[in-house]
């Protein structure tokens, strides 16, 4: 960790979505640009599970419509890799086992089952990754994240669970929350603009220097360059006028409302994985640096950060 004084690297990623690919390079970008802070923002979980039936004559999955048949374990495995690379979650048992994913209930105490295996393996990963640095790592889920997870990230040794708490870092304090403001998809973490500006204030109520504050917002502030996504109607389909897709500000008002008022140094934010911009607030620099996990690509923002401002500042992708 520097010295009080010295400029301090921060790395920040959000919205990887259950790609491994992306959590090991995340865990990596400790050593590679040098950071001692790594912040991932909220939805840190996939969203679909994948097949692989166990057969008599090896093992069988459709990927991307493409049925593989016959496959023995190494072939097995190579395709558990590409799955979990690119955020999807394969599972493995009898033709028995896997037709409880055409029920409902059954289906998500499943996907249930392999989310958390899946955090299980990840704790796992940084604990052996970051072994013997000074490295701190803070995780925080999102909205799309379920509360089930929580537990295990809280039993790390490594992993710092940070929903909803108040930490240091050095000359700076930083507030955090995966929550947002309600969507269409009625996701596990949502709250109305009233109850989401409550639940952050009362985070920052106790922070001493509201001007060197750090704050980790999942939802970024409404009407920004960070909060733009594509216009859906209420069938869930694309809004198209002269053949061109309508963009709409989808971020949280009362984000925006707590950031011009307590005016933190620096705000991160994730949500829109099509929004990576950055945009100032007054004096906050608030940044999104966007997602683009299905392809296993590492979007992050790398942060120089004096004991009064923000040294240096720059979007990064590999």
């Amino acid at each position: 960790m520097p010295r009080r004084g010295q400029v301090a690297k921060l790395f920040f990623a959000t919205d990887i979505h259950g790609s491994e690919r992306c959590f090991r390079k995340f865990l990596n970008a400790a050593a590679f640009y040098g950071a001692g802070y790594l912040v991932l923002g909220g939805d840190i979980t996939g969203k679909t599970v994948v097949p692989i039936e166990r057969c008599s004559d090896g093992y069988r999955a459709i990927v991307d419509g493409r049925e593989h048949t016959g496959l023995d374990e190494e072939g097995r495995a190579a395709v558990e890799r590409l799955l979990r690379d690119r955020g999807q979650y394969p599972l493995v048992g009898s033709h028995d086992l896997l037709e409880q994913l055409e029920n409902d209930e059954e289906r998500e105490q499943l996907f249930v089952t392999v989310v958390k295996e899946s955090i299980v393996r990840w704790v796992e990963l940084a604990e052996q990754r970051l072994v013997g640095t000074n490295v701190r790592c803070f995780i925080t889920p999102g909205n799309d994240d379920y509360f089930q997870i929580d537990e295990i990230l809280q039993g790390s040794s490594k992993v710092e669970f940070v929903e909803g708490k108040l930490v240091s870092l050095e000359d700076h304090q930083m507030v955090t929350t995966g929550y947002s403001n309600p969507t269409p998809w009625h996701t596990p973490r949502e709250m109305n603009e009233d109850a989401l500006g409550s639940y952050i204030r009362s985070m920052y109520a106790e922070v001493s220097d509201t001007s060197s504050m750090i704050m980790v917002l999942h939802p970024p502030p409404y009407g920004t360059r960070l909060d733009q996504a594509p216009a859906i109607n209420e069938e869930f389909r694309l809004e198209v006028r002269g053949g061109e897709v309508q963009m709409r500000a989808v971020g949280s008002r009362a984000v925006r409302e707590l950031i011009e008022e307590a005016q933190p140094l620096l705000a991160l934010h994730g949500h829109v994985h099509e929004s990576a911009a950055e945009q100032l607030l007054g004096r906050t620099l608030c940044v999104n640096p966007g997602s683009e996990y299905t392809t296993g690509i590492l979007r992050g923002a790398l942060i120089g950060l004096g004991r009064d401002r923000v040294e240096s500042h720059q979007v990064v992708a590999g």
